[in-house]
């Protein structure tokens, strides 16, 4: 794989650490990610022009509450257009802690109103209580965006690879359940699909990205005894496309969801969802978060932010 990497992140990928995912080493992985959170952010200065908040919102009946993380422009001439942010990690790691710096910037260079929600993972609490969580907190900030100088009509959900599986999914929900409206949807490289039957699903096996083995087990512990997936735990099984928000999506063509996006992307058009798609070669799983220095890395965050500005503009 290495001699297949983008020339700019070869040298990183060749010190990635090789880690394997197991049931009994995810307290550890989860330990070990917010540590890097916290010193990521502790290196960076304080933004601000922005403010963040935290609150507790209600859940779905029955389930508790969920934890939400706000940020809003300090001086911003409102209504402003809204982001609810799913953040990523195999449905089985992550918290809305780690986006920090990442989230201040898009609020700074937007001018938005960002929600971002600390679903419950898997395995401890499997499907379908993150995406009922993320739901929660769509209702809730659009039931509240008047109150956070907010547009309740330009509210636009996005989130990378377990997170842009929820928010493929989320965006299901919401036109079945007829929701709160969703103006535009992002599932960056999203995790879509349970089955593993896609060639790039299967010819992923290097442990330093995300890969085969990695995937397996995430969906295994995120479906728990559910014996079938939704269309709404997996969105790749949906049938039935029509109606969803305009969306944008990207993948590097290592990535394990490389083909399950591409599939997704296609038949969204053919549903006649108006959707654009970037697919970079030489890019694992990730690789705009691991070297976010890189061109290649710059190219596409530049690109999905000025999509998002599209979309709110519109």
């Amino acid at each position: 794989m290495e001699d297949r990497v983008h020339p700019e992140l070869r040298s990183l990928f060749s010190v990635l650490p090789e880690v394997a995912y197991t049931r009994e080493n995810l307290a550890d992985l989860r330990r070990e990610m917010r540590e890097f959170a916290v010193g990521a952010a502790a290196s960076l200065p304080v933004n601000d022009g922005v403010l963040i908040s935290e609150r507790q919102i209600p859940g779905a009946p029955g389930d508790p509450d969920v934890r939400i993380k706000i940020y809003r422009p300090r001086a911003g001439n409102g209504p402003l257009p809204g982001l609810l942010y799913i953040h990523g990690g195999g449905y089985i790691l992550g918290s809305a802690d780690m986006m920090d710096p990442a989230l201040q910037q898009l609020v700074s260079e937007l001018e938005c109103v960002i929600v971002s929600v600390d679903y419950r993972l898997a395995p401890e609490h499997p499907y379908p209580a993150p995406l009922e969580d993320c739901y929660a907190a769509l209702q809730w900030f659009s039931d509240n965006a008047e109150e956070l100088g907010s547009d309740s009509s330009r509210i636009a959900v996005m989130g990378p690879s377990a997170g842009g599986g929820l928010t493929a999914a989320l965006s299901l929900l919401a036109r079945d359940r007829n929701g709160p409206s969703i103006r535009f949807q992002m599932p960056l490289y999203p995790m879509l699909d349970d089955r593993g039957l896609t060639k790039s699903s299967r010819e992923i096996t290097d442990d330093r990205v995300w890969n085969q083995a990695k995937n397996r087990l995430a969906w295994e512990l995120y479906l728990g005894t559910n014996e079938e997936a939704t269309p709404y735990a997996a969105p790749a099984r949906a049938t039935d496309l029509s109606g969803l928000p305009p969306a944008y999506t990207c993948v590097g063509d290592l990535d394990p969801f490389r083909d399950e996006t591409i599939d997704y992307v296609l038949r969204l058009s053919q549903a006649g969802v108006p959707t654009e798609f970037h697919l970079y070669p030489g890019c694992f799983h990730g690789f705009e978060e691991y070297l976010p220095s890189a061109e290649i890395s710059q190219r596409v965050i530049k690109e999905y932010r000025a999509a998002l500005q599209r979309a709110f503009s519109q």
